[in-house]
């Protein structure tokens, strides 16, 4: 997969999303015991700090970088009115 130079915005409508449940959303892992091996090669920041949590709550402007992968901006999910 070619790196994304644009973070890739995604949309939440929770107050948070667990890290384990982004990547999965995002299909970038097929299920929550695959982010393992990403965060043990240390190939995960939140907010440009190493992750090491699965389950690390990530909130609106957040942004997660996956090493070899791209970049993830999560956005709070625009209410209709």
């Amino acid at each position: 997969m070619k790196m994304k130079e644009e973070p890739i915005q995604v949309e939440i409508h929770t107050p948070y999303i667990k890290l384990d449940q982004l990547l999965k959303f995002e299909q970038i892992i097929g299920t929550g015991g695959q982010v393992k091996f990403l965060l043990d090669d240390e190939k995960i920041t939140v907010n440009g700090e190493l992750c090491h949590e699965k389950r690390k709550k990530i909130y609106p402007d957040d942004i997660v970088k996956i090493q070899g992968i791209g970049t993830l901006l999560v956005v709070k999910e625009e209410a209709d009115e």
